[in-house]
């Protein structure tokens, strides 16, 4: 007599094949853009590229889903490899995320290599700081707002 079950596994548990590795197609995985919605394309340029010293890695025309033409514009800090998608708010619904991305907390993290070179260049060119530096466990850090007026930390070295 024959049997359609798979052979037993001799070690107690069944003899199905496990599933496959899920972070295998994942490997060399980045993240590679993030989105702040943004009033005004140019203002976010500004701020991003003038104040913070990113990286304007792309300004080109696009089109919404219905077909109205808007812009794809990507920053990035020097030699970093996220990038962030300034997206101009559309419509009364996006508008309301305009400053309030992560519901108030601090959703972006700035790590530079001279916490006090980077806090003195920000302060010069405008940037608002909401608290004074001060130093944690982790490194110097201070929270400022973008253009947005998304939160950010500024973050040193320990």
């Amino acid at each position: 007599m024959t049997s359609s079950s798979p052979p037993a596994d001799r070690s107690g548990g069944d003899a199905t094949p496990h599933a496959a590795d899920p972070r295998a197609g994942f490997r060399g995985a980045h993240l590679d853009l993030v989105t702040i919605v943004v009033p005004d394309y140019d203002e976010a340029i500004a701020f991003f590229v003038g104040a913070l010293g990113f990286e304007l890695t792309e300004d080109s025309p696009a089109l919404t889903n219905d077909g109205r033409p808007k812009r794809w514009v990507v920053v990035r800090p020097p030699g970093g490899r996220t990038g962030i998608l300034l997206a101009r708010a559309d419509g009364a619904h996006q508008a309301t995320a305009i400053g309030n991305q992560v519901a108030g907390r601090v959703g972006f993290f700035l790590r530079v290599d001279d916490f006090e070179v980077a806090y003195r260049q920000l302060t010069e060119h405008g940037v608002e700081f909401v608290t004074a530096p001060r130093t944690e466990p982790y490194g110097s850090v201070a929270v400022f707002l973008d253009v947005a007026g998304n939160r950010w930390d500024l973050l040193g070295p320990r």
